[in-house]
């Protein structure tokens, strides 16, 4: 039988982390589940005190308080718990998600057919509000969906499942905490995976919900989440050396969006798809130029949702 510690960070989001917990008390599986919670809030401590507050949970639930702030350190405090457990997978899901019942296992039946050592599922969202025409479309708002089979990378960490030799693998800490407040951390950490040579794969019965509240679901919320994107690719390309040519057709994607702005009051005029295709690219690039020039959006110093 198979080990899995499902690994939660939670931040001040304690309506989240009942609904999510409510959820994976209802997994149907065959796996030795363990539920870690680490709470990054050392002050409210809300997260810690659901957990504390459970009774007769499905689950074994180890739950803790992890005080330096910042999701990269709240991330290898996980990691290090997980690693104090018997375990063969760890799986990490946000607080503001939660899965369908058939979750987890569709997850182990993929990661056997393809030998993946870490895996990503499909995150389908709900809406506190539903967002406009073309906010609908952007990235964090729009579902993530893959096809089930092996994958050339991971970008994000919402919704996946690690072999446990990946973690005991990295030089410590697996997560960089130089993206502590950024996001970026789980780019890094599957770059260095990827560069172990470690392979990747999507499950797309792996289903989990993500939680969009209203103060999310606008076209100015995604297109500075495409800016943070952009900042946090950029300083990941930089902290790693890569060839001449990577370089080439990095400076070729940004140089490709910049042109693109003179034409942006034309295609905004035709209020179409393209427009908000365009804003992305362009936004994603002056991410990325801030970044080169040593400036950092710390995206996740707010939170979104309850």
């Amino acid at each position: 039988m198979v080990d899995v510690i499902v690994a939660i960070p939670t931040f001040r989001r304690p309506q989240s982390l009942t609904r999510l917990l409510n959820a994976l008390a209802k997994l149907d599986t065959k796996a030795r589940v363990t539920i870690l919670v680490a709470d990054n809030d050392v002050q409210r401590h809300e997260g810690f005190d659901v957990c504390a507050a459970l009774k007769d949970y499905r689950w074994p639930l180890d739950f803790f308080l992890a005080p330096e702030r910042g999701i990269a350190q709240v991330r290898n405090a996980l990691a290090e718990r997980a690693l104090a457990h018997p375990c063969d997978f760890i799986a990490m899901l946000d607080d503001d998600e939660w899965p369908e019942p058939q979750w987890l296992d569709a997850f182990l039946k993929v990661q056997a057919d393809t030998g993946a050592d870490a895996l990503h599922g499909d995150i389908l969202r709900d809406f506190e509000t539903l967002p406009g025409r073309l906010a609908k479309r952007c990235d964090g708002i729009a579902p993530l969906l893959g096809q089930t089979g092996p994958v050339a990378m991971i970008e994000g960490s919402g919704n996946i499942i690690v072999s446990r030799a990946c973690f005991e693998a990295l030089p410590k800490p697996c997560f960089d905490p130089a993206f502590a407040l950024s996001g970026g951390e789980d780019r890094d950490f599957f770059e260095r995976l990827r560069r172990q040579g470690r392979r990747f794969a999507w499950a797309k019965e792996a289903r989990v919900h993500a939680w969009v509240p209203a103060s999310r679901a606008t076209l100015s919320w995604a297109l500075m989440r495409a800016y943070r994107v952009g900042n946090s690719d950029m300083r990941v390309f930089l902290k790693h050396s890569h060839t001449a040519a990577d370089s080439a057709r990095e400076t070729a994607k940004i140089a490709g969006a910049l042109l693109l702005f003179p034409l942006l009051f034309v295609i905004l005029g035709l209020a179409s798809n393209r427009a908000v295709d365009a804003l992305r690219r362009l936004f994603r690039a002056a991410g990325k130029i801030a970044a080169a020039l040593g400036r950092t959006y710390n995206e996740y110093a707010v939170t979104h949702g309850a």
